[in-house]
């Protein structure tokens, strides 16, 4: 058994004993090994060193309240990854070739799954990227997918607090009609230097705007945008730029068992002043709530600064309970591994 303080784990990268590694060559892929080096040997002319020919995806594994091992929704994380590899022109993972590797690899690391109880998880990176050299402008002839896994502790110590967050007009994290929609690393490229920024002014999350326009929400950097209105309808955003985050949509499933009504739209800015809580919502986190939004000289207060709003916390609670086997999964959202 391996020996980790659990209580002590972060959000950050540990080494463990194995990845699972499969090689896409000659049109088909090789039934995969799982192998204990963290590490990858490529040609340094590898079209995702090159042409940005990669892409990733996140998802979390968790010990149940009876001892079950279970990963959260990965059917969406594999067809999220298909539709991004047809977008960089990769050979998709296929459904049933993903969920080979989440079971191979993490019972290859069972021991790294956190007790339940410990409000850690496993997180599972898996990565899709283009080995073969290529130094012509044009789509690598060999892939390779790998999945890594790592625990990791519960991303807020001490419970979920609200935080501010900034919108720069000066920046972009996608272009019309450009890549925003799917999981590409060039997406979080292009937002480090804001991310920084934001960070240095002592904001920890930046929001953005719709590239064309500057006049309608986005999404938070790294999660979607999400809010409750003063009549409990639940509002995310509609747009051709942004990730369609699994988080995102269990939430609004959720809301809708709830009895809240739900609207996928765009979203004005000036329509934030109207919303009673809002969120940032992702795989890490699940749900993030932003009590102050500033643009330059405009500040928009959103609830309390103290604490998570009611609803958002209702959304949050109702996730981990799943995840965690505390209550019923009415939508069959856990896949047995162990």
């Amino acid at each position: 058994m391996v020996k980790i303080d659990w209580s002590s784990l972060g959000f950050s990268y540990m080494p463990t004993k194995s990845h699972i590694r499969y090689t896409w060559k000659d049109g088909a892929w090789d039934a995969g090994i799982l192998v204990n080096e963290p590490t990858i040997t490529m040609s340094i002319a590898a079209g995702c060193l090159h042409y940005g020919q990669e892409c990733f995806e996140g998802l979390k594994v968790f010990r149940q309240k009876d001892g079950q091992v279970v990963a959260f929704r990965p059917q969406q994380n594999a067809e999220r990854m298909q539709r991004t590899a047809v977008k960089t022109v990769m050979p998709p993972v296929p459904t049933e070739m993903f969920l080979d590797a989440l079971k191979r690899v993490v019972l290859d690391n069972i021991d790294y799954v956190p007790p339940y109880g410990t409000g850690c998880s496993l997180y599972v990176r898996p990565l899709l990227i283009g080995t073969g050299p290529q130094i012509g402008v044009a789509p690598a002839a060999e892939y390779t997918f790998l999945m890594m896994v790592m625990p990791m502790g519960d991303y807020y110590k001490g419970g979920i607090k609200p935080v501010r967050a900034i919108i720069f007009d000066e920046y972009d994290r996608a272009a019309p009609q450009g890549m925003g929609d799917v999981k590409v690393g060039g997406n979080y490229a292009a937002s480090l230097f804001a991310h920084e920024k934001a960070h240095h002014l002592g904001y920890p999350v930046e929001l953005y705007l719709d590239a064309k326009t500057h006049t309608n929400v986005e999404e938070f950097a790294t999660s979607n945008f999400l809010g409750f209105k003063q009549d409990g309808t639940f509002v995310t955003v509609k747009s051709n730029s942004v990730l369609p985050s699994v988080t995102n949509l269990s939430l609004q499933q959720l809301a809708k068992d709830l009895g809240h009504k739900v609207e996928v739209r765009t979203v004005p800015y000036e329509e934030l002043r109207d919303f009673a809580e809002i969120g940032a919502c992702g795989t890490a986190v699940v749900v993030t709530p932003v009590c102050e939004i500033h643009r330059g000289d405009d500040v928009i207060e959103i609830g309390s600064k103290t604490e998570c709003g009611p609803l958002l916390r209702k959304l949050h609670d109702a996730v981990q309970d799943i995840q965690f086997g505390r209550a019923p999964d009415p939508h069959g959202w856990c896949y047995p591994i162990a």
